[in-house]
C-alpha cells in the first residue's frame, strides 16, 4: 500500500511538473492581446462591418433621386418583303424581296428637379440608416469584447481553482502520511489510513475535473478569437476588479452610448423622415428632359426610299397628384403611427437598459461586499486548518475534524475565487450596457 501511495504521489508530481514546464513553452496571452485578436478575426464584427460598407455605399445623392438619369438607346433592324402596288394611275408594280432597313441612335436625359422635398428626406434617411448600421456594428464589438473578457477570466478562475485543488491534495497527502506514521507507532488505526486515502482520491478526482474545465475554457476562448481551438497559451494569474464604478456615471453613459438606445433613437428619426418623404407627394413634381436622336431608314417600296434625321429635343414636365383614392392620406396616417411606435420603442428600450443596468450594478455591489467577506473567511479557514492539522499530528482530534477543516478551507477559497469572477462579470456587464468597455482594456 505504501508503494501504491508513493506511486500516486509521484504521478501527481510529474503531472504538475509537466504543467509547469509546458507553461514556459506556451505563449503568454494578455487580455489586451485577446481583445485585439477578437476585433480582427471575429465573424460577427466582420459581418457588421460589411453591413456598414453597404449602408455607406447607399448613402449618396444619386440613390436619393437627386441626380439626373441619362439613357442611351440604339436599334438596328430591317425587313424583306414581297409587295404588289396598284396605284390609281399607272401600271401595277410588283417587287420581290424588297429589303428595308432602320437604324436609330439616341440619348434621353431626365432630371427631377423638384418632388416636394422627398429626395432630401430620402437622402437624410439613407444617412440615418448608415448611422444605424454603425450602432449595430458597435453592439457587435461590445458583445464580442464582453465575451472575450468573460472567457478570459473564466480561464483565470479555473486556473486558481486548480491551484486550490492542488493545495487540497497536498493536505490529503500530509494527512495520509501522518495516519501511516501513527499506525506504525501503534497510535493509529488502519481505518484512519484508509479514510485518508479515500479522501486523497476524492481530492485527486476533483483536481482532474478542474483541469478538464480549464482546458474547455481555453477552447472556448480560442473559438471566440477565431483561431485554432487547440492553440496552447497561458493567461494572467489574478482577477483585477474595478471597484470604483458609480451607477450615476454609468447611467449617463448608457443614455448616450448604449447601441440599443442609439438604434431606437435613429429609428425614430427615420420614421419622421419617412413621413416627410410621403408628404412630398402632395406637391407637384417638376422634371427637365432633353434628348438627342439620329435615325436612318431605307424603304424601296415607300414614297421616300431613303430617310435620315437627327436633332435635339427638350422640355419641362410637371405633374400633380390630384386624387389617388385617399391613398395619400392613408400613407400619411400610417407614417404617423410608425413615428409613435418608434417613440414607444425608444422609451421601452431606455427602460429595459436602465433595468439591466441597475440589476448589474446591484450584482456588482453585492459581489464586492462578498469578496471582502470571503477574503476574511479564507484567512479564518486557513488558520483553522493549520491549528487542526497541528492537533491532528498530536492525536488530540479525530480525522473527521481535520477533513471538515480541510473542506471548509477549500470551500472558502473556492467561494472567494468565484466571487472575484462574478464581480468581474458584473463589472463587464455594467460597462457593456453603458457602452463604456475599453476596447484596449
Amino acid at each position: 500500500m505504501k508503494n501504491k501511495m508513493m506511486g500516486k504521489r509521484l504521478s501527481i508530481f510529474l503531472f504538475i511538473l509537466s504543467l509547469s514546464l509546458s507553461g514556459f513553452a506556451q505563449e503568454k496571452l494578455s487580455l489586451q492581446e485577446a481583445i485585439s485578436i477578437a476585433l480582427q478575426n471575429n465573424y460577427d464584427i466582420k459581418i457588421s462591418k460589411n453591413d456598414i460598407s453597404i449602408a455607406k455605399n447607399n448613402a449618396n445623392i444619386g440613390n436619393a433621386g437627386m441626380l439626373p438619369t441619362l439613357t442611351g438607346t440604339y436599334s438596328n433592324g430591317g425587313s424583306i418583303q414581297n409587295t404588289r402596288q396598284s396605284p390609281a394611275t399607272g401600271a401595277e408594280r410588283v417587287i420581290t424581296g424588297a429589303r428595308s432597313t432602320n437604324n436609330d441612335l439616341g440619348a434621353d436625359l431626365n432630371w427631377t428637379v423638384f418632388d416636394g422635398f422627398s429626395m432630401f428626406a430620402n437622402y437624410d434617411r439613407l444617412k440615418e440608416l448608415q448611422k444605424q448600421g454603425e450602432a449595430t456594428s458597435r453592439l457587435a464589438i461590445l458583445t464580442t469584447v464582453a465575451d472575450v473578457v468573460t472567457a478570459y477570466y473564466d480561464i483565470v478562475r479555473q486556473q486558481q481553482l486548480l491551484i486550490a485543488a492542488d493545495s487540497a491534495m497536498d493536505v490529503s497527502v500530509l494527512r495520509t502520511n501522518i495516519a501511516k506514521t501513527k499506525l506504525q507507532l501503534g497510535r493509529g488505526s488502519k481505518l484512519d489510513v484508509l479514510t485518508a486515502q479515500v479522501d486523497y482520491n476524492t481530492d485527486t478526482s476533483n483536481y482532474l475535473q478542474v483541469k478538464n474545465a480549464l482546458q474547455v475554457a481555453k477552447v472556448r476562448l480560442n473559438q471566440i478569437l477565431v483561431r485554432d481551438i487547440s492553440t496552447s497559451f497561458a493567461v494572467s494569474n489574478s482577477i483585477e476588479v474595478d471597484k470604483g464604478i458609480l451607477f450615476t456615471s454609468q447611467a449617463e453613459l448608457a443614455e448616450k452610448q448604449n447601441p440599443n438606445v442609439q438604434y431606437a433613437f435613429i429609428n425614430q428619426r427615420i420614421a419622421a423622415l419617412n413621413l416627410k418623404s410621403i408628404r412630398g407627394a402632395r406637391y407637384p413634381a417638376i422634371s427637365l428632359n432633353s434628348g438627342y436622336s439620329r435615325s436612318n431608314s431605307t424603304t424601296p417600296t415607300g414614297f421616300n426610299q431613303k430617310f435620315a434625321a437627327n436633332g435635339f429635343t427638350y422640355g419641362v414636365t410637371a405633374s400633380l397628384n390630384l386624387f389617388n383614392g385617399f391613398l395619400q392620406r392613408q400613407q400619411e396616417r400610417n407614417a404617423k403611427i410608425e413615428i409613435e411606435t418608434a417613440s414607444l420603442n425608444l422609451n421601452k428600450t431606455k427602460l429595459d437598459v436602465n433595468s439591466q443596468l441597475l440589476t448589474a450594478y446591484q450584482n456588482y455591489s453585492t459581489y464586492l461586499d462578498l469578496i471582502k467577506l470571503e477574503q476574511r473567511n479564507v484567512d479564518i479557514a486557513k488558520e483553522n486548518l493549520d491549528i487542526t492539522l497541528a492537533k491532528y499530528r498530536l492525536g488530540s482530534i479525530a480525522p473527521l475534524e481535520l477533513r471538515e477543516a480541510q473542506r471548509n478551507a477549500i470551500d472558502a477559497q473556492n467561494r472567494f475565487i468565484e466571487m472575484q469572477y462574478q464581480a468581474k462579470i458584473a463589472e463587464t456587464t455594467l460597462k457593456e450596457i453603458s457602452g463604456n468597455i475599453d476596447l484596449s482594456n
